[in-house]
């Protein structure tokens, strides 16, 4: 005759690593009364993006070594979860985890008074609340309640039987629920009721966006950081009016930079600096002025000066340019927009200097 373990072969004790705050009640009869989850039920809390863990420990209690067939089912997608057995090694290395895709059935051996672990892991993709799935659904409510079981079947190691009795189970459920941070703000009491949480969440998603504008406030401010809509209203608050050909790099240094170009306006420093915004070329402000990238070049003379100039001398008739200078730009002609570069300098020049625009890539002048 074949023989089988009995039920108090084997011993299991289940842990939820995630225990929530409190088991979420189920919706209240038409009495009034409320119905509670089950105590001897491990509750496991899913929140999206978060991994969550059940322990299954598993302990030979006969005086022979049992080969055990665990089931895992339940209501939940079976994708959620991923069994992790621990390995022991028995050449000195060091201990080890096999992790195993959900599966209906998993295989452990157990010898006598040998104890096991089955780690139960979940975890539901982050976006879960955000899907179009569970954002648009005609009839059906968004289920967030799951329920599980854990049997556990054996027979004796060498036993050629398939009769495998049913040694043991335990039940679990899965709470699937939004994190909320609001929650910590409200009295101890309120806490502890489940559906606050979940509708604390929904003024949480819409706010968050507000509260991260808030909190990074400086980044919007700067145009260096801030959004490109948000360029137009920074630009002008400082009266700057944007170049269309420029690229948003170069528009961003600009309105940075609007009131500095404005503090130099009508001078050599302040038409180089601008040059360099609008070309990229570098300032060289260590070198001589016509070594530098940009040069500006001043031939500025004092002009007829009644009783000071003399005719032929340090003044002619006709002809000459009293307030002229030069604006040479050391680079490929081809990668210069001229068309921007004169309107540039026509905007820093004043209205009684005239100017001449050199473009080479020649160090000689």
């Amino acid at each position: 005759m074949t023989q089988v373990p009995d039920q108090k072969s084997v011993l299991l004790d289940i842990v939820s690593i995630d225990i929530p705050e409190t088991a979420p009640a189920q919706l209240p009869e038409l009495s009034g009364t409320f119905s509670q989850p089950e105590p001897d039920r491990a509750p496991v809390k899913l929140i999206p993006g978060e991994n969550s863990s059940l322990v299954i420990d598993l302990e030979n209690l006969d005086t022979r070594p049992l080969h055990l067939t665990c089931e895992l089912t339940g209501n939940f997608p079976h994708h959620w979860c991923q069994t992790h057995i621990p390995v022991v090694s028995t050449l000195g290395e060091l201990p080890g985890q096999r992790v195993i895709p959900y599966t209906p059935e998993l295989f452990v051996t157990l010898l006598p008074g040998e104890r096991r672990s089955v780690v139960l892991c979940f975890q539901v993709h982050r976006d879960f609340f955000e899907a179009e799935e569970a954002v648009f659904r005609d009839t059906e409510a968004l289920q967030l309640n799951y329920s599980g079981r854990f049997n556990v079947y054996g027979s004796y190691l060498n036993n050629q039987s398939d009769n495998r009795p049913l040694l043991e189970f335990v039940e679990f459920d899965l709470f699937l629920r939004p994190r909320s941070p609001y929650i910590k703000l409200l009295p101890q009491i309120y806490q502890e009721i489940d559906f606050v949480g979940r509708f604390l969440k929904i003024i949480e998603t819409t706010l968050d966006r507000d509260l991260q504008i808030f909190g990074n406030l400086w980044a919007y401010l700067d145009p260096l950081t801030a959004p490109e809509n948000m360029l137009p209203f920074l630009a002008h608050w400082v009266g700057w009016q944007n170049i269309p050909t420029l690229s948003l790099q170069q528009q961003r240094r600009l309105i940075r930079n609007a009131l500095e170009i404005y503090r130099a306006s009508g001078t050599r420093r302040g038409l180089r600096f601008y040059l360099h915004l609008v070309t990229g070329l570098p300032l060289d402000e260590d070198l001589p002025e016509v070594s530098k990238h940009i040069s500006i070049i001043e031939n500025f003379t004092q002009g007829a000066v009644m009783g000071s100039s003399y005719l032929g001398i340090d003044t002619i008739l006709g002809g000459g340019k009293p307030f002229h200078f030069q604006v040479r730009l050391l680079c490929d002609p081809d990668t210069i927009d001229e068309k921007l570069v004169r309107t540039v300098i026509e905007a820093q020049t004043p209205a009684f200097c005239t100017y001449d625009l050199k473009i080479d890539s020649d160090n000689h002048i």
